[in-house]
C-alpha cells in the first residue's frame, strides 16, 4: 500500500489560502479517480478539490471551516501498490467570470465605512468566506464582533454568519464610520427599509446572483459600450444542417446544432481581425495569442455561466460540436471545473434561444467585445438573380456586436460582423462534415 498526500491546489497568483467549507468524504470511504473530496472557498470562487488517485481516504488533516494555505496537505489517501505515490499539485485557475464581492463602501458626506478586515481589533480572525459573506450582506465589523462563533477558538463560521443574517432584525446594529475629512466619527447613513404589503414577496438574491449583478454593473461602468447590428442570411446553413444532421449523429454520436457552426465562423472571423481579441489593462493593450471563445450557457437556477472553448480556431466542426455539447451539458448539471470558465478572450451569447430577435449584451470583462446571436426566422426577402429580382422566403437572423469604444472603433466593430456575415452566407451546402 502507498500513501498519497492530497494538497490544496493553486487557485490563481493572488490567492494564498482557502477555507474548508465541507468534506464530501469521510475517513474510510473509497475514492475514485477525479472524484470530488472536499469543497473549498476563497474570496474569489467556491470550488471542489478532486482526487488524483484511486484509493481509501485514511486521514483528514483539517476540520471544516479551517483556513488552509495553498500547497498544504489536507488529506491522505491510501492507494494500491508498494511504491510511494508521487505527490502532484493540481493548478486551478481562478475564473475571471466569477469575481469576488469587493468591500462594501457606504458613501455619506465626506465619510467612508469601516472595512471588513481579516483580524478585528479584539484579535478575532475571520476567514475569506466569512468576510465575503459579510461584505455581500452589509454586515459591519461591529456586528461581526457581536456574533458568538462556534468554530475553533470561538471563530465565526459560515453557519454562524448565515444564521445571524437570517435572524437579525430589520434594524441592524449601528456602525461607526471613520471620517475622511474630519477626525470625529459619525453614524452611518442607513437606507430606508423597503416597504412591502401583504401581497408582495421578498426574494433574497443568491450569492451567484449578487456576483453576476456586480460584474455587470462594473462592466458598464468600465467600458464605453456601443453596438453594431447586421442581418445574416443563414438559409444555406439551415438546409445543410437539415441534410446532414442524422448522418452526423450516427457517425459522431453528437447532435449537430447551429451553435458550433456559428462558433466556428466567429473563430474564423477573429483570426482575420485579431485586434478584437484583446484586453485593456490600464493604458496598455494586451493582444491575445489564443482564441478562447466564451459560450454563455444557462444554469438550472436561471443564472448564466460562461464556459470557455480553448483554442477554438484550431477545432474543425466535429471538434467544435463535441466541445459545445460537452460544456453546455456539464454547465446544466453544475459540473464545470474552475479552469473551464476562465481565460476567455471573446464571448458569444445566444439570445435567440429565448426567442429574442436581437439583444445588446454586456461585455464580459476584461474582454472588449461580445456577440449576441438572434433567433433564426423565416422572412420574405429580395432575391437577386441574373433574370431580375424576386421575393422569396429566406432564413435570417440578426447578430448584435457590443464592443468597448475605448479601444474598438466603429470601423473595426462593424467590419467584424460584416466579415462574419460573408463567411456564414458563403456556406457550401454540398460540403461534407
Amino acid at each position: 500500500m502507498a500513501r498519497f498526500e492530497l494538497k490544496l491546489p493553486k487557485m490563481g497568483e493572488s490567492v494564498a489560502e482557502a477555507t474548508i467549507t465541507s468534506w464530501l468524504k469521510e475517513v474510510g470511504d473509497t475514492i475514485e479517480m477525479d472524484e470530488a473530496i472536499v469543497e473549498i472557498a476563497t474570496d474569489k470562487v467556491d470550488s471542489e478539490v478532486p482526487s488524483e488517485v484511486e484509493g481509501t481516504l485514511v486521514e483528514i488533516l483539517f476540520e471544516k471551516d479551517a483556513v488552509v494555505e495553498v500547497g498544504a496537505t489536507i488529506a491522505v489517501i491510501e492507494t494500491e501498490g508498494g511504491d510511494v505515490v508521487a505527490v502532484t499539485e493540481a493548478k486551478v485557475e481562478t475564473p475571471k467570470e466569477v469575481v469576488a464581492v469587493e468591500k462594501t463602501i457606504e458613501k455619506a458626506v465626506e465619510t467612508v465605512s469601516e472595512p471588513i478586515t481579516k483580524t478585528s481589533d479584539s484579535g478575532k480572525f475571520y476567514s475569506p468566506l466569512v468576510r465575503n459573506i459579510a461584505q455581500a450582506e452589509n454586515v459591519s465589523m461591529i456586528e461581526l464582533e457581536a456574533i458568538a462563533g462556534t468554530g475553533k477558538d470561538g471563530r465565526v463560521t459560515k453557519s454562524d454568519i448565515l444564521s445571524y443574517i437570517e435572524n437579525r432584525s430589520s434594524t441592524p446594529i449601528k456602525t461607526v464610520e471613520k471620517s475622511v475629512a474630519k477626525p470625529e466619527k459619525k453614524e452611518a447613513v442607513k437606507a430606508a427599509p423597503v416597504s412591502v404589503n401583504g401581497e408582495d414577496e421578498v426574494i433574497e438574491m443568491s450569492r451567484m446572483g449578487k456576483l453576476i449583478a456586480k460584474h455587470m454593473v462594473d462592466s458598464v461602468q468600465t467600458s464605453a459600450h456601443v453596438q453594431s447590428f447586421i442581418e445574416i442570411d443563414v438559409t444555406n446553413i439551415v438546409k445543410w444542417r437539415t441534410k446532414v444532421k442524422d448522418a452526423f449523429l450516427k457517425r459522431e454520436g453528437e447532435k449537430l446544432t447551429f451553435t458550433p457552426i456559428l462558433m466556428q465562423a466567429v473563430a474564423t472571423t477573429i483570426k482575420k481581425y485579431p485586434m478584437i481579441n484583446i484586453a485593456l489593462h490600464g493604458d496598455t493593450i494586451i493582444k491575445k495569442k489564443n482564441i478562447n471563445l466564451g459560450m454563455a450557457a444557462a444554469l438550472p437556477d436561471g443564472n448564466l455561466i460562461v464556459p470557455v472553448i480553448k483554442n477554438a480556431d484550431q477545432l474543425n466542426l466535429v471538434g467544435m460540436t463535441k466541445a459545445v455539447n460537452d460544456l453546455a451539458g456539464r454547465a446544466r448539471g453544475n459540473q464545470l471545473k474552475p479552469d473551464e470558465i476562465q481565460g476567455g478572450t471573446y464571448t458569444v451569447t445566444n439570445v435567440g434561444g429565448f426567442g429574442s430577435v436581437m439583444g445588446t449584451p454586456i461585455i464580459n470583462q476584461p474582454q472588449v467585445a461580445i456577440l449576441a446571436l438572434g433567433a433564426i426566422r423565416k422572412v420574405p426577402a429580395v432575391i437577386e438573380t441574373p433574370d431580375g429580382d424576386f421575393i422569396g422566403i429566406r432564413q435570417k437572423m440578426f447578430v448584435s456586436h457590443s464592443y468597448d469604444h475605448r479601444v474598438v472603433n466603429g470601423a473595426l466593430g462593424g467590419m467584424f460582423i460584416k466579415t462574419l456575415k460573408e463567411i456564414i452566407e458563403s456556406w457550401d451546402v454540398n460540403q461534407d462534415f
